[in-house]
């Protein structure tokens, strides 16, 4: 593939430099809704906030409690930013009295069955959605799945893709759409391999409420009576505490081609599993417990920091669409939402992402063979149980080196690609971003971790209270009453969203077994 020094050629030529403006990119940010004592929330879906199962930027994940906030695809950072903004201040005008939790782990549960599972709604699609989430339950637990984050959807403008292949000496080998998306494939594997530096600088989930873990083995350390912690933690949310479930431990789904890929997880997706047949597709009334007794009920269900996305089209599965029709963006999702920012997330951290994830693109990306894959998974499990530890030794190839040197080093090489998205913007918030991560390199008490570490600490603070004191201000931050007309807009959309939802439900001629068979045969 092409080299990352021919591509800064290629943006240094004016007439092309342009499109690094035109970057695409998009947000899903969760919260959790709680009581006022930071309690897991036992109410439904807030009604005046639309349908979860057809509002297309207010849904929930998981739990019935899950909010998750979708942006459309954007070429401005700042405008993804004031759209996730206003979803957040409209939802809190139809909350009753609730707050929105603003960190990855959990606020206080009381037992697994405090979890409600998400209600989407009498029709077949949303009973699927339903099921689906009940299989989570039977194969994970409630408790896991109370895990919040933010999911950074990325593509490159169209107009860029044939000046790459153009310019790539091995990209006469590729049809357009091949092309895209071994470039995109290329991309995944940096990621994989520099994800851990993304874990250090934005990791946020030191420490945890002791009721998430309740009954549940574990190695961490007791702060207070009611928290617990790893001293060195970035993102326990990413740790085998989090999404990293054992249960997927074995699965290794290939990320060096497409159909590779397509490959592994469709194998996945197809094969039986022992303890899942165990549990049965359904109980002696004949409710659904899963939809099938597959090692991944869905493409979905596989756990990963990042993945391949097409929007399917005609009722196809995702992966069918991906086979079809190629990569169309990606989705980065080991993104802790930050508890010291009212929405999770700031417009820097978003554009050191897109500096980040342009910069894997670009760059040179071998395949990665089983040695470098479980070389991968120790650097991520090193960095988030104990990234900020002093002189900590990752392994870059067959040799230590310390996160910080790594760290600059990968910032060293980005800093060309920085000014060049700066002189394509007119702008220094590039390489303001940029200077902003050397900084916490340099001094690893300045990382969101720390800063929570510290906190408990000196405030001498529970998680949970720590992070109630958060919600509250940031509820306050988000009070300011949205103007008249863009009010109504969103009331529109959640009055479209229920009526949607009411169709659907009235349009179906399918027993749910039948779609649902019809859905797994596809």
């Amino acid at each position: 593939m092409a080299t990352y020094s021919h591509a800064l050629s290629l943006f240094s030529d004016p007439a092309h430099l342009p499109l690094l403006n035109q970057l695409h990119r998009g947000l899903e940010k969760e919260g959790l809704r709680c009581s006022p004592q930071g309690v897991i929330s036992q109410k439904a879906h807030p009604q005046g906030a639309g349908s979860a199962l057809t509002h297309p930027f207010i849904t929930t994940d998981y739990s019935e409690a899950l909010l998750e906030f979708i942006t459309p695809v954007f070429t401005s950072a700042h405008e993804a930013m004031a759209h996730l903004d206003i979803a957040h201040r409209f939802a809190y005008q139809q909350m009753d009295n609730e707050l929105i939790w603003p960190s990855s782990m959990p606020c206080i549960l009381q037992g697994e069955m405090s979890v409600p599972i998400a209600q989407y709604g009498s029709s077949n699609l949303g009973q699927l959605k339903h099921v689906y989430r009940h299989g989570l339950w039977h194969r994970y637990g409630r408790m896991m799945q109370t895990i919040a984050g933010i999911h950074y959807n990325f593509s490159l403008p169209q107009a860029l893709w044939p000046l790459l292949q153009q310019q790539d000496p091995r990209g006469a080998e590729f049809s357009p759409q091949s092309y895209v998306s071994a470039r995109y494939f290329g991309l995944i594997r940096n990621f994989r391999r520099y994800s851990w530096l993304l874990m250090y600088l934005f990791g946020a989930s030191p420490a945890v409420c002791a009721s998430f873990l309740q009954g549940r083995d574990h190695k961490l350390d007791r702060l207070h009576e009611h928290t617990l912690y790893a001293p060195y933690a970035t993102s326990l949310r990413m740790s085998d505490l989090g999404y990293q479930n054992n249960a997927q431990s074995e699965l290794m789904v290939c990320h060096n081609t497409l159909a590779r890929y397509v490959e592994t997880l469709g194998k996945a997706v197809t094969k039986p599993v022992a303890a899942y047949e165990a549990i049965g597709v359904q109980d002696e009334q004949g409710h659904y417990k899963q939809l099938n007794t597959n090692l991944l009920q869905i493409e979905n269900e596989y756990y990963s920091d990042i993945r391949p996305k097409r929007i399917a089209r005609n009722g196809e599965k995702p992966l069918q669409a991906l086979d079809k029709y190629g990569v169309e963006y990606i989705e980065v999702r080991c993104t802790d939402v930050n508890p010291f920012l009212p929405l999770g997330i700031d417009v820097p951290q978003m554009m050191f992402m897109d500096v980040f994830l342009t910069w894997c693109l670009l760059q040179d990306s071998p395949e990665i063979d089983e040695d470098e894959y479980w070389r991968i998974k120790r650097n991520q499990h090193k960095t988030v149980m104990e990234g900020r530890r002093p002189g900590l030794q990752l392994e870059q190839g067959d040799a230590g080196i310390s996160l910080q040197q790594w760290g600059l080093q990968v910032l060293d090489e980005m800093a060309a690609l920085a000014e060049l998205m700066d002189t394509a913007n007119g702008t220094t918030f590039h390489r303001d971003a940029l200077n902003q991560q050397r900084l916490k390199l340099a001094d690893s008490r300045l990382t969101p971790s720390a800063r929570v570490l510290r906190e408990l600490q000196e405030k001498g603070l529970e998680f949970a209270q720590l992070t109630l004191q958060q919600a509250e201000q940031h509820r306050k931050t988000l009070a300011e009453p949205l103007g008249r007309d863009v009010l109504q807009h969103w009331q529109q959309l959640a009055a479209q969203s229920l009526q949607e939802q009411r169709d659907l439900e009235d349009s179906d001629t399918l027993a749910f077994g039948d779609y649902l068979q019809a859905y797994l045969h596809r």
